[in-house]
């Protein structure tokens, strides 16, 4: 499929690489699925000289025409699940089922952001001066460049690109370059339904060609990442230069409480499955574990063995509960979080090691660790993998306390059938989000993000299209 699509520059896909390219790799075979052309300085310069000259004709597109277009988007979208989720699974190695919830989710994201397109809100504020008052409108904030994680390739793609194309700006996407043929997809998606050529363009290349031109260019004016902390700060520092607007969403290291009130078994068959969804790959994935001495040791049980009976595979396979880790790399930063555990003490309750039967690819089985100092990497760290790191508290201070020691402060969990304690836990957890007796947080209608080192602004939601709009104030005197 790599050959059929390429880069996408002005409505017009690029095809077979004649030059520059980079393989791309099934993670759980090792196997290649193909090769895709790698961006030049020049084709990034030209996708940027795209978005600047329909960005003008884009934002004065009705806003109704605009929200009309992002519905056809959709619609091709649904049209392409079974495909999509597919690619997504090849690429990611995540389970088929879990591949077609995220296209699921990203086609939610230009739903809701087409509807949204018709409700950019202003406002009128009486002025001191006689006959006079304020005019607040919103305009688009003009050229956007996205840049995306791999964990989720459609849809963090999706909740950049539908609130910008709805708030009227053109946009450059340059997603991760393990998983470019998702990108693909959607910008094909795009591209059928009818979105205006140089409004939506996909860059897929090293970082010189890419990124470095996008962010020297003084057309681009908003740049919008999905990343890790560390990538987020020097993309704020190359900002300054050029004074673009900034989001981030950033890295996570989620704690999620357990008081001693929580029903056990409905708490451990919500934790489980979303600690090792997508291999444990999530920002907002609980990474520490705090549960009540009286729950302590039914809880660390009851994790390790549900978390053993996960079958481990292929995604395309029906019987697949949990793929592989994205990469080599990944697989040595587990590996050296569950050294460091044993080295502090750790009980490894399950697993620990890579799978015996699976000796392709970079599969690693659910982990349970107990027993671990809170300055261990597995609970200090985002360990973005299948590790659940478990330990125990008894005072209701003592656990907001270690909770909120995090540099991080993406999402939080808390898990208790008292609504004073519930509500207690929402204002005392210092992070963007918090969930209760729920991790449901990454829906369309919903402002997603973080704060402190996990970063700023929000994707979704009304305030998602805020975040792509610049303020205009007009004082009126009649």
């Amino acid at each position: 499929m790599y050959d059929a699509f390429g880069l996408f520059i002005d409505g017009s896909w690029s095809g077979k690489p004649t030059g520059a390219s980079t393989e791309i790799t099934d993670p759980a075979t090792n196997e290649v699925l193909g090769v895709v052309p790698a961006a030049s300085v020049d084709d990034t310069r030209s996708a940027i000289d795209a978005a600047d000259r329909a960005f003008e004709k884009w934002k004065n597109t009705p806003a109704w025409t605009r929200a009309d277009l992002l519905h056809k988007v959709a619609d091709v979208m649904t049209a392409w699940t079974p495909q999509a989720a597919k690619q997504i699974t090849l690429e990611t190695g995540k389970p088929v089922a879990q591949a077609g919830r995220e296209w699921s989710l990203a086609v939610d994201q230009f739903r809701w952001y087409a509807e949204e397109a018709r409700r950019i809100y202003g406002r009128i504020v009486e002025s001191r001066v006689p006959g006079g008052r304020f005019e607040v409108t919103h305009e688009p904030v003009g050229v956007v460049a996205a840049f995306t994680a791999w964990n989720f390739p459609a849809a963090l793609i999706a909740r950049k690109v539908a609130p910008a194309l709805a708030a009227g700006c053109s946009v450059i996407v340059r997603p991760s370059v393990e998983v470019p043929g998702v990108a693909m997809i959607m910008f094909d998606c795009i591209r059928e339904a009818g979105i205006p050529a140089g409004v939506a363009n996909l860059l897929i290349g090293p970082t010189a060609n890419t990124y470095k031109p996008i962010m020297a260019s003084t057309i681009v004016r908003k740049v919008s990442l999905t990343g890790s902390t560390h990538v987020g700060q020097q993309m704020i520092r190359d900002s300054a230069e050029t004074v673009k607007r900034v989001s981030m969403e950033l890295g996570g290291n989620a704690p999620m409480i357990v008081f001693d009130d929580a029903d056990l078994e409905k708490t451990l068959d919500l934790a489980v499955p979303t600690k090792y969804a997508n291999s444990g790959q999530v920002c907002v994935t609980p990474d520490r574990f705090y549960v009540h001495d009286s729950l302590h040791d039914a809880f660390v049980e009851g994790f390790a063995r549900r978390a053993k009976a996960l079958k481990l595979g292929h995604g395309l396979k029906e019987e697949t509960q949990m793929g592989p880790l994205i990469n080599q790399r990944r697989l040595s930063a587990i590996e050296k979080i569950v050294d460091d555990a044993k080295a502090r003490g750790g009980e490894i309750v399950a697993g620990g090691k890579r799978p015996a039967e699976l000796n392709t690819g970079f599969f690693f089985e659910p982990t349970v660790i107990a027993n671990l100092p809170d300055d261990a990497l597995a609970l200090a760290e985002e360990n973005f993998g299948p590790i659940a790191a478990i330990t125990r508290f008894s005072d209701r201070d003592e656990v907001f306390e270690r909770a909120n020691a995090s540099e991080m402060g993406l999402s939080a969990y808390v898990f208790t059938r008292d609504a004073n304690r519930a509500r207690d836990a929402i204002a005392e957890l210092s992070a963007g989000m918090v969930g209760v007796n729920s991790f449901a947080l990454a829906a369309a209608e919903a402002p997603f993000g973080g704060i402190k080192a996990s970063g700023m602004g929000r994707e979704g939601g009304v305030e998602g299209i805020l975040d792509y709009s610049n303020v205009k104030l007009a004082q009126v005197v009649i």
